[in-house]
């Protein structure tokens, strides 16, 4: 059941709100409730960078009843008298700033808190927020579902685009990534798979429970996280490099998962040969069953499919880990700096394995007539947050993509493809970031690549040629 929008003020902590904060001379300001995103203007937070999240979750999926304590390391931008946090439904139920009770409130999907003493630039501070209920699915603008989503036998956490503020309390936009510790407590019979690398299982003294430590040793934005409960068969292997790979998948999707997952490795070494590196310490994927979710995501190290995926659909997500996951927009208006790099990477699957060349795919694509889809907004400019994971977005970000190989050449485009990610690892960018990149690698491009901007990245409507 969703939790109505209504003001909640944590009843203890009332007293608190009157006292002076104790801040040895600081005297500082509320960090913003939102960020302003292009599409998300109340998206994440100001005032501070979060480094870390440690989240220790329980969950049974007979009650749906979720209890977690949030422990969020973070350094603070400003002096601050007060943030935010976006938590969407749940209860709170106690507030701490490094140890000492803080005040904590209510409104809509923001928690605010008022430390008991101020915090002053540049240190860093560490909140806990334990909390519990049921949490809450979301719907995005698109009628898509994230959030927390009930599943046959479990339940699982999707974040794309707000969604990870119904399971946990933080700064929820891609703009400020941090490291994850997630351990999740379920009953017998049913397993908690997340994001990183499963650290420990250990059962509780009767039994009845086991815990799932995961870690996130590299920066993750929020909407890339997730947790998986459910009844699953796991599987350990290694790439060829060495690189861990953990999949789980629901025993109902084993038989038709088999296949596609036994050449994940193979796809794993034929993108780091394409794009570089691959610039986390695991990867998988978690297969749970057809209709448990609307679509397949991302999520760090382990995307996420629902049902059996495809070759090609693998072959995207698994792009991802690159491009969105590693390199991570700072905004959702440059979806389809994500979006067009895993759409592309279908194409270049299919044109090194005797399918139709990245050519065909441009020209079949370019054949579609003036008032097709594809072209009803330009890759950079999605007409509104309902429309951040349409067609245009996708397909033609990656025509993008081709005309800047068309115009560089194949040489300097595939070393393109390689440098971007490396050049950006870790962090975010926006679509300035990289059409200014892709200038500096190819100076003397300029004029056509300005071209490529204007037409295919900026312009509206079809382009006059191909």
């Amino acid at each position: 059941m969703r939790t109505p929008h209504r003001l909640v003020v944590l009843p203890l902590l009332l007293a608190l709100a009157a006292l002076p904060a104790c801040s040895g001379g600081v005297h500082g300001t509320p960090g913003a409730a939102g960020l302003r995103d292009p599409y998300f203007p109340k998206l994440g937070n100001g005032g501070y960078d979060v480094t870390h999240y440690a989240l220790a979750l329980a969950y049974d999926p007979d009650t749906r009843r979720l209890t977690g304590r949030a422990d969020i390391t973070a350094k603070a931008l400003q002096d601050l008298s007060a943030f935010n946090l976006d938590l969407k439904g749940l209860t709170v139920d106690r507030v701490t700033v490094d140890g000492k009770r803080a005040v904590g409130s209510r409104a809509g999907h923001e928690l605010t808190v008022r430390p008991h003493d101020e915090l002053p630039k540049g240190g860093t501070f560490r909140t806990t927020v334990r909390y519990s209920g049921e949490p809450v699915t979301i719907t995005d603008p698109d009628g898509s579902e994230e959030g927390w989503l009930r599943t046959a036998d479990g339940a699982l956490g999707l974040g794309e685009p707000t969604g990870s503020m119904a399971w946990f309390p933080g700064n929820n936009h891609p703009s400020d990534k941090a490291t994850y510790d997630i351990t999740v407590t379920v009953p017998k019979g049913v397993q908690a798979v997340s994001n990183g690398e499963l650290k420990s299982e250990r059962k509780s003294a009767d039994g009845r429970r086991t815990t799932y430590a995961w870690h996130v040793p590299q920066p993750m934005a929020s909407y890339l996280a997730t947790v998986a409960v459910g009844r699953f068969e796991t599987h350990r292997s290694t790439t060829g490099s060495g690189l861990p790979v953990y999949t789980a998948v629901d025993p109902y999707e084993a038989e038709a998962s088999e296949k596609v997952l036994a050449r994940l490795p193979e796809v794993i070494t034929w993108e780091t040969k394409r794009f570089g590196t691959y610039p986390f310490s695991s990867t998988g994927a978690i297969v749970d069953r057809d209709g448990d979710a609307g679509y397949a995501l991302e999520t760090q190290n382990r995307p996420v499919f629902p049902g059996a995926p495809d070759l090609g659909t693998l072959v995207h997500e698994l792009a991802h880990q690159w491009y969105g996951d590693s390199v991570t927009p700072k905004s959702w208006r440059d979806m389809w700096l994500n979006e067009g790099f895993a759409t592309y990477a279908e194409w270049l699957w299919d044109e090194d394995h005797d399918g139709d060349t990245a050519q065909q795919t441009f020209d079949a694509l370019y054949e579609r007539p003036a008032g097709a889809d594809i072209w009803s907004f330009p890759p950079a400019k999605p007409s509104s947050a309902a429309h951040v994971s349409d067609t245009p977005v996708y397909q033609r970000g990656a025509m993008v993509l081709h005309k800047i190989r068309e115009t560089v050449g194949d040489t300097a485009f595939f070393a393109l493809l390689k440098s971007w990610p490396a050049a950006h690892k870790y962090g975010n960018a926006d679509t300035d970031d990289f059409t200014a990149y892709v200038e500096k690698k190819n100076p003397g491009k300029a004029e056509a690549l300005a071209d490529v901007w204007d037409v295919w990245l900026y312009g509206d409507g079809k382009p006059d040629h191909a």
